[in-house]
């Protein structure tokens, strides 16, 4: 009789006491109190009781554990809170469903399942999903499920949730944001997918459209740019006649870098949050609202908005502002009209128009089996069809949209857009006929004035002298000069005489250094500024070009890891350019030389290499055109006064617009040791050919060595080679300089070093782009294994001297660009 009681005081005292041991489930006779919790089995969340802020009001609620503790991502009873710590949570007694009660009023929120159950168990599951199932069945994954908190979303999107609409039971997974940071409930913003038209996802503000995700396009959603870093986590978008939605998936899941989450905020900003733990933070990877572009029909229908013009908005080819004087007031919202109206029957067609986020889909209609040509066969044929699209990029392109009413919330993404042909009248049929052929039309106009030039030139040679071509040519590069001052009137002209006088006429005593381009004297304007003036020698191997090129791009970037152009001189046929004065030069003369090489210590060092990749990811990804450098190296490198990284000398610079994304040169430039083998073999350069270079720059900078001047005496590899023989044999400390090894984190040399063997991989495809490089420096996150470096061998050219190499350039003797 006495054993019977103590096995049934056990019993009930193993089911009342939840937080006396480390459980993850809920059973139906247990008893879960406020100051009760429960582990996920692998101790990833937490379920219990808790108050947001500084609020009173006691909700239940799931929140991260091993990390970021307090984070909630669910919140059960979001609008009926707690007044006190009276609640109680149980599985009752029908096992119908899981309850939060209150003592004094009753039952304040249920999951409301119908499904009767034997013996129903509550459990916290690792991925943060609250699940309610029957506890006497093996658990075999989502078909057990009778009920789950991911099926109720509140403000957080976990990774394996899903984001969209069951078609068959009407289960509709909308997220909702916070009214505020100490108020769960019920927010103004709610985030969904609209299935009218070919689906698309909204944010809304009340009932009205706040922002627009756009549709799948079958690699992304058509409204958010990419940048999906590689190797975190994976897309997956399911479209068929029983579900449409979206979830993500982490790849890496052993690390806490890899831990990522959504948060629809309060104020209606859907953000893509990366856990730090290094820093122990949320780190915002991608805001769904960057800009104003980002707010819903900003522009109006048939208008575009572009994140890096002035006004922001512009009517498309062939329309114009519908209230010109509200246009010009900044209000865009009556969006365009079309120049000419449409008359059907009539001689129209199609007018292509990339780099677009695809216009609101909610009245078109799509076809997921027709190509390219058949979908314009079908919107032709259709006078109410207003555009048609492709809809997935995925297997060459397939599937079809067609658009039936105006078009609005259109914006520019460059790098990541799309296309869309738009119906128009003959008319602008010929202007876009005439604007499609105009580049080939000037290529040859220009070929038949070169050759015409020629011919006059030859005839000149032949009755004059060489005294009187050479003043032609002067006179002509004199008009050329001036052109490029008249071209950017935003750049101030120096005259001469101030430059002269600046640098002491040009004194030894103020040369800083000299390069391809010619002489860099330092200077002093007349209201103290202290300025870098740039000198084109008269035998230098750059030119007329270079010299252009160089103006034409740095004028126009503004970024605090570019270095700033004040302005240039053209007079008595000069070519200078006058930059910001750098007062610790350039980056090679602190890296390259032993005895100053000690005043760098590790933090500056990786400041140093987190601005040349922010520079960077500047010029490929942020600034208004695409810039491929193609001479990143260290000498290019300047160092401010506070030892701030500024890429500089753009003198054979790249731009590329729309979605140009490479190109091929007969005319190869670049310096040996930092070019890819696909620019320096093949003349084609991308954005990979600049990350090669980033790569060459960060193992130069780990071991303080230049990689074309490197010798080792146990084998005859370049730099690059001995970095990616030491990571295959676990021996990077022979890779980095003693003087850094003495003072630093060691695992974060060693993840520097792994990086710049990710960037100078023989092929581009598996280069990261910067972006992903950035990510890489700022984090923790698990990095791939590199694959073999291109060049890492490279002694056939070891009969140059390694002491002019930084200097070196090479040009095929072939036809300029």
């Amino acid at each position: 009789m006495e054993l019977t009681s103590t096995i049934l005081v056990c019993f009930i005292l193993s089911s009342t006491l939840v937080n006396s041991m480390a459980v993850d489930i809920i059973r139906m006779h247990q008893t879960f109190r406020d100051g009760d919790t429960i582990t996920s089995a692998g101790g990833e969340f937490e379920l219990g009781f808790f108050s947001p802020g500084s609020s009173t009001n006691r909700y239940l609620g799931i929140w991260y554990r091993k990390i970021s503790r307090g984070t909630v991502v669910w919140v059960a009873n979001r609008d009926n809170p707690l007044m006190n710590t009276s609640g109680l949570v149980q599985v009752n007694h029908k096992g119908i469903s899981l309850q939060l009660v209150d003592n004094s009023t009753g039952i304040i929120w249920s999951s409301n399942t119908s499904v009767s159950m034997r013996n129903p168990v509550a459990q916290l599951l690792d991925t943060g999903n609250l699940v309610l199932r029957e506890g006497h069945l093996s658990f075999n994954g989502v078909k057990d499920f009778i009920w789950q908190s991911f099926d109720h979303p509140g403000d957080n999107f976990l990774p394996g949730m899903k984001h969209g609409i069951d078609l068959v039971t009407g289960l509709n997974w909308i997220f909702s944001s916070w009214t505020s940071v100490v108020d769960p409930s019920l927010g103004n913003f709610t985030s969904g997918l609209d299935p009218n038209g070919f689906p698309q996802f909204f944010v809304l503000k009340d009932s009205m459209i706040w922002t627009r995700i756009g549709p799948w396009n079958g690699h992304k959603f058509s409204g958010l740019p990419n940048r999906n870093p590689n190797g975190i986590f994976k897309d997956v978008f399911v479209f068929n006649e029983k579900e449409i939605y979206y979830k993500f998936h982490l790849i890496n899941t052993n690390t806490t870098s890899a831990i990522m989450r959504f948060v629809l905020t309060p104020t209606g900003d859907a953000k893509l949050l990366v856990w730090n733990d290094p820093q122990k933070i949320w780190m915002v990877y991608l805001s769904m609202q960057d800009s104003d572009c980002d707010r819903y029909g900003l522009c109006g229908v048939y208008g575009v908005c572009k994140i890096n013009s002035t006004p922001r908005c512009e009517c498309l080819r062939g329309f114009v502002p519908k209230f010109p004087e509200k246009w010009k007031a900044a209000d865009w919202s009556s969006g365009c009209i079309r120049k000419t109206d449409l008359v059907c029957g009539s001689d129209e067609g199609f007018v292509k128009y990339s780099g677009l986020k695809l216009p609101d889909t909610r009245h078109s209609w799509y076809d997921s089996k027709m190509n390219l040509q058949e979908c314009e066969m079908v919107c032709w044929k259709n006078c109410s069809c207003t555009a048609y699209a492709i809809a997935e990029f995925r297997r060459g392109g397939h599937g079809c949209i067609l658009w039936f009413n105006d078009l609005i919330d259109i914006r520019d993404f460059t790098e990541d857009g799309q296309d869309i042909y738009v119906r128009m009248p003959s008319s602008e049929l010929v202007i876009s006929r005439r604007v499609k052929w105009m580049p080939e039309f000037i290529f040859i106009a220009a070929v038949l004035a070169v050759v015409l030039l020629g011919l006059i030139f030859f005839l000149v040679y032949k009755k004059k002298k060489l005294q009187k071509k050479e003043s032609l040519k002067l006179n002509l590069e004199t008009v050329a000069l001036t052109k490029i001052e008249n071209e950017d009137p935003e750049l101030p002209s120096f005259d001469f005489q101030s430059i002269t006088n600046a640098t002491s006429n040009f004194s030894q005593d103020n040369k800083l250094g000299e390069g391809g381009f010619g002489p860099v004297y330092k200077g002093m304007l007349t209201d103290g500024l202290e300025i870098a003036v740039k000198r084109l020698s008269r035998n230098s191997s750059q030119g007329l070009d270079e010299f252009k090129n160089e103006v034409s791009c740095i004028a126009k970037l503004q970024h605090r890891n570019l270095v700033t152009l004040l302005g240039c001189c053209t007079e008595k046929d000069e070519r200078i350019l006058i930059y910001e004065y750098m007062a610790n030069k350039s980056l090679d003369s602190f890296i390259f030389d032993n005895n100053v090489r000690t005043t760098l210590d590790w933090p500056k060092l990786y400041n140093i290499i987190n601005g040349i990749a922010r520079g960077l990811l500047y010029l490929h990804q942020d600034s208004k055109l695409r810039i491929i450098h193609r001479d990143l190296k260290a000498s290019n490198i300047l160092l401010d006064h506070d030892m701030n990284p500024k890429i500089s000398d753009f003198g054979i610079a790249r731009t590329f617009v729309g979605n140009e994304s490479e190109a091929n040169t007969s005319r190869v430039i670049g310096t040996y040791g930092y070019m890819s083998p696909e620019y320096a073999i093949d003349g084609k350069f991308s954005v990979k050919s600049d990350v090669y270079s980033f790569g060459v720059l960060l193992i130069e900078i780990i071991s303080g060595v230049q990689n074309r001047s490197f010798s080792h005496p146990d084998h005859s590899f370049n730099l690059l080679g001995h970095a990616w023989m030491s990571y295959k044999h676990d021996k990077l400390l022979e890779v980095i300089d003693r003087t850094i090894l003495e003072h630093s984190n060691h695992f974060e040399v060693f993840r520097v070093v792994q990086i710049g063997l990710l960037c100078v991989q023989q092929d581009p495809k598996d280069r990261p782009v910067m972006s992903q490089v950035v990510l890489m420096i700022s984090s923790d996150m698990k990095l791939p294994r590199p694959k073999q470096p291109g060049f890492f061998t490279e002694r056939y050219l070891s009969h140059l001297n390694p002491s002019s190499s930084n200097q070196l350039t090479i040009t095929t003797l072939l036809p300029r660009e």
